[in-house]
């Protein structure tokens, strides 16, 4: 394996996100694990952590900083906030997410409701300390509320200034739904869904086909999470490796969903690829991310700057057709393009 290292030279690139004439940085910067609480108590980013992270990601020509409502009970946000107070504002594209409740005992403080929208929004705004986000994402799809009522209310934030655009994170592989708001959107003159965030990387394929076209249909920009399958395309892993007991690999679930033979197969002709672009599996699969026809931009994340540094280093990384067609190939499933 490649002994390939990366370091703050990287200069990133700029795309446009999708079709709303916003331009952003070919990888986004993901802030989930701001202010986010371990099973033991511990915070995995702290405060003067989180800063560090932002500015080496300014540091490589970065601009485009995904959160959430919901990450670190509002911490994310708050801590972007007060980093950005020091710089323009409208250097940044700012995207975040709107669902999951940020309040104990309320029962109308979760979901896509007219109500919740409406008061998350401006705590949104106030904790980012912005009179608007660039993208704002529907966290989950709301089946108790109908989707003509969310995409008005939706819409009205688009109309306020509060919103630019809008987005739908973490829906598929349920194309259908996406179409039926932005059908809704269509009839009713409201703002549709311009940006998908699903799930997607070399091995967790499920959007590969009606998901994909229904993006490139609608003119949908997709910026995936989760492009290193949970840190399996990093290549820590191995077929007989032990696997620390109170790592999340250590769990049923990421045992059935990654530590999977065919998922190996795809591990072995990454680390190929790897070794043949004297790079490392983490920055490859970014990079098949990155040469991919339908992908804008994928969300990067790291707990330390040296990570973040690692991932960034993709940005550099060259794939001919051959390779990236051989790693799209390397897990059976319905690659098309």
């Amino acid at each position: 394996m490649s002994n390939h290292s990366t370091s703050m030279d990287v200069e990133l690139d700029t795309v446009p996100l999708g079709r709303t004439g916003t331009t952003v940085s070919e990888l986004a910067f993901g802030t989930w694990r701001f202010g986010r609480e371990n099973a033991e108590g511990d915070l995995e980013i702290g405060e003067q952590r989180a800063y560090e992270l932002l500015s080496a990601y300014e540091d490589a020509g970065g601009f485009y900083i995904d959160t959430a409502d919901v990450y670190g009970g509002g911490k994310s946000e708050r801590w972007i906030g007060n980093w950005l107070s020091d710089r323009d504002r409208e250097d940044f594209v700012i995207a975040s997410k709107i669902y999951w409740p940020t309040r104990e005992d309320d029962p109308n403080g979760r979901g896509l409701s007219r109500k919740h929208l409406r008061r998350q929004i401006d705590e949104i705004l106030e904790r980012l300390g912005t009179d608007y986000v660039d993208l704002l994402y529907i966290h989950r799809w709301d089946d108790d509320t109908p989707a003509r009522e969310f995409m008005r209310t939706l819409d009205e934030f688009v109309r306020d200034g509060k919103v630019n655009y809008l987005g739908t994170s973490t829906l598929a592989p349920n194309a259908w739904k996406v179409a039926k708001a932005n059908e809704i959107a269509r009839q009713e003159g409201y703002e549709p869904f311009t940006v998908a965030q699903p799930r997607y990387n070399l091995v967790d394929r499920e959007i590969e086909g009606t998901y994909v076209d229904m993006c490139a249909d609608y003119g949908i920009g997709i910026c995936p999470w989760s492009p290193l399958g949970q840190g399996f395309l990093t290549g820590k892993y191995e077929r007989d490796g032990e696997v620390p007991e109170d790592s999340t690999a250590a769990t049923e679930r990421f045992r059935e969903n990654y530590l999977t033979e065919a998922n190996f197969d795809v591990l072995d002709v990454l680390r190929e690829v790897a070794d043949e672009v004297d790079a490392t599996p983490a920055t490859v699969a970014l990079a098949w991310l990155q040469h991919h026809p339908q992908v804008t931009a994928p969300l990067i994340g790291a707990r330390t700057v040296e990570q973040l540094e690692e991932n960034l280093g993709a940005a550099e990384v060259e794939l001919t057709d051959e390779q990236f067609e051989r790693l799209a190939e390397a897990k059976e499933g319905p690659f098309e393009f």
